[in-house]
């Protein structure tokens, strides 16, 4: 398989029963550190038939094993009370960690390693340092913070490109003590204690996210013998381009690009759709990653829908939400070409592996409204004041603009209601770094109290040069985000 290692039959039962014993064998190597490449291997983890969807429709799947040791892993990871996403409990993401926690390798970087961050007028991540991997481009900002008895740790998975010729996306890690100060790495991680580039790009010709990854959610599996093993749920791009009939109402690209006046990209030309779909990776410290391949030949979790579905043409940010032992929820969004418009959808899953779709939730606003175009990059959060669900999500207005704003559902599901008319961050004015666009969120709600919030964002200023930036919300009325700007707000 081209440098990729598949464990499938009755190896795959063989490595999912050894880690619910306790013992991770051999397998510990896919996914422990040191490795000296950043490029993950692929793991095929086929379950048992009785941990597919019970509740759920049917759905086609490739064969499985049967045995009911290959249960025990997908339970062990998804069906403990100390499972953890962005939205998993009501409260942010936060694990205790001991002196002998296996998490403890995410710890500060080496001084050699690291890059220092700015932070102003909102703006927390700028682009890396020239030919460093994030030097030409940044986003999909998928933050978490742990807290340990002595010290609050802050890491942000994000994709980056380099400013080299014909480079791809990769998924990168930096670190910092408050989440406004970031420490970055150049290059790809050796060690468990760096930062930097973290995934590359599959190698084999056959797989769907050969062209590109970005990031969109880390979901946290703790075991009663080890701390932790996180789950990354990213966007994989191939080299398959899709077609798109008629003449859609704005230049539609896959994945999206910014691109200054005089750039030429042949990979990425502007107005190119390249199939994009589900992925998901796993780790032990959040740096080296193993891919897990899901039922689709291509190693994705799932398709695209037919022809004359709303989800056709591509499965872009597949953000998971673990709203019970057994219930974790997908959004994603893709373009229906039928409406001219971006969408949000909704999958479930009781083993985050394999996934049933239920449709679209949620499309474009009103005439005139900043999302008339549709709404995209969806972050959904359960509120722990109230006890309903929040989506940060990204608006497109009819010029192309993109905007951020908010929608409250009291189950998460289907009965999704924008929280306010106004989108809640807009572009900055005048010469501002974000002037041109803001979108990709990533909403946080904090542990000490129930209304303060974090936004952290993708910013697009002129030339498009793109940063990722923060805004907070203290108070009553969540919609109230502002800029952060040093100790003070905007």
């Amino acid at each position: 398989m081209d440098n990729a290692l598949a464990v499938t039959g009755f190896r795959a039962v063989s490595f999912l029963t050894s880690y619910s014993a306790g013992r991770m064998t051999n397998s510990t190597n896919l996914i422990q550190c040191p490795r000296p490449s950043a490029q993950g291997q692929t793991l095929a983890l086929h379950a048992s038939g009785t941990s597919s969807s019970r509740s759920f429709p049917s759905h086609r799947r490739g064969p499985c094993s049967k045995s009911r040791n290959s249960t025990l892993f997908l339970i062990q990871c998804s069906s403990k009370p100390s499972i953890d996403s962005n939205s998993a409990t009501n409260k942010n993401p936060a694990i205790e960690l001991d002196s002998n926690s296996k998490s403890q390798s995410l710890a500060t970087p080496t001084p050699n390693q690291a890059l220092p961050s700015t932070c102003s007028n909102g703006l927390v991540l700028d682009l890396g340092p020239k030919n460093s991997w994030d030097s030409a481009e940044i986003g999909s900002p998928v933050v978490k913070r742990f807290i340990g008895d002595n010290e609050d740790r802050w890491y942000m998975w994000y994709h980056g490109r380099s400013d080299a010729e014909n480079t791809s996306d990769s998924v990168g890690l930096a670190v910092s003590s408050n989440g406004i100060h970031w420490a970055r790495g150049a290059d790809h991680v050796r060690s468990c204690g760096d930062v930097g580039s973290v995934m590359n790009c599959s190698h084999n010709w056959w797989a769907f996210d050969t062209e590109g990854i970005r990031p969109s959610e880390m979901v946290i599996m703790s075991s009663p013998m080890y701390s932790a093993v996180y789950w990354l749920y990213y966007t994989g791009y191939s080299s398959e381009e899709v077609k798109l009939s008629g003449d859609p109402n704005i230049i539609l690209q896959n994945p999206e690009r910014v691109h200054s006046r005089d750039e030429k990209d042949d990979c990425h030309s502007i107005g190119k759709i390249i199939k994009s779909l589900p992925g998901l990776a796993c780790s032990q410290d959040g740096r080296h990653w193993a891919r897990i391949e899901g039922d689709d030949h291509s190693g994705a979790l799932f398709d695209v829908g037919s022809d004359k579905e709303w989800d056709s043409l591509f499965i872009a940010a597949p953000q998971v939400v673990v709203h019970s032992n057994d219930d974790l929820r997908m959004y994603y969004h893709s373009f229906d070409a039928e409406k001219g418009q971006f969408a949000i959808g909704l999958a479930r899953s009781r083993d985050g592996i394999r996934w049933v779709k239920l449709g679209k939730i949620m499309g474009g606003g009103s005439s005139g409204s900043f999302d008339e175009l549709g709404v995209k990059n969806a972050c959904v959060v359960r509120n722990r004041k109230d006890g309903n669900y929040l989506m940060a999500y990204e608006g497109v207005s009819a010029n192309g603009e993109r905007s951020i704003g908010l929608a409250v559902s009291p189950d998460g599901l289907k009965k999704w209601e924008r929280f306010q008319e106004d989108s809640i961050i807009k572009p900055s004015e005048k010469d501002g770094w974000d002037n041109k666009g803001v979108g990709s969120p990533c909403l946080i709600l904090m542990e000490d109290n129930a209304d303060k919030w974090r936004l952290y964002y993708v910013g697009v200023g002129h030339g498009g040069k793109t940063g990722i930036g923060m805004a907070v919300s203290e108070g009553s009325n969540v919609g109230n985000f502002r800029r952060r700007v040093g100790s003070h707000q905007l």
